[in-house]
């Protein structure tokens, strides 16, 4: 059982609603942080630098029954890295990319209390069978993808019609990576 009380920095419903499932004592904290990232840095590293910036953007002090978590999704594909699409015709163009191809979905997460932080990532590996453009025409019209990593969500109609095969962990794919955070919150 974790004692502590987590900090949710996120606008992520779905990281949110992991937490929730995760059984935690949490609240919900809302900050904008620029998620730029130094260019020459490798792309499995980009998620992982995310949430340390947005883990020390987090200015405010933290109760010592408190632990602040953020996280940052990433998708890769081909070695270029798919993050939240601004359009729906960007949208489009990653599904486009991503259909009949394998991929890697990274989540980097980092805990921080008043004297620390502590950061990792997960790797889940996604193959996806090939979509017809009336099902991505389909799936724009009627799900969110602007708010998603690659622009799509595996826990909605495009993962449940279109994912082959997944090595490794499906909250991961869905944002949080809630096997690992539970760990190293157990352990932090």
């Amino acid at each position: 059982m974790i004692k502590k009380e987590i900090l949710l920095a996120s606008n992520s419903p779905r990281r949110k609603q992991l937490v929730e499932e995760m059984d935690l004592d949490f609240k919900v904290i809302q900050q904008e942080v620029d998620e730029s990232f130094p260019e020459e840095l490798n792309p499995s590293k980009v998620a992982e630098y995310i949430a340390i910036k947005k883990s020390e953007a987090y200015t405010e002090p933290i109760l010592e029954n408190q632990i602040l978590l953020t996280a940052d999704t990433i998708v890769l594909s081909d070695n270029e890295i798919l993050g939240k699409p601004k359009t729906l015709l960007e949208a489009k163009k990653m599904i486009e990319s991503l259909g009949g191809k394998d991929h890697v979905v990274i989540t980097g997460v980092a805990l921080k209390n008043n004297e620390k932080i502590i950061s990792f990532s997960d790797h889940s590996y996604v193959s996806l069978s090939f979509l017809n453009k009336d099902e991505i025409e389909y799936y724009l019209k009627q799900y969110s993808p602007l708010d998603k990593a690659g622009a799509y969500g595996i826990q909605e109609w495009f993962g449940h019609n279109f994912v082959e095969s997944i090595k490794g962990s499906y909250t991961n794919i869905m944002g949080l990576p809630t096997e690992k955070v539970y760990s190293a919150l157990k352990n932090f």
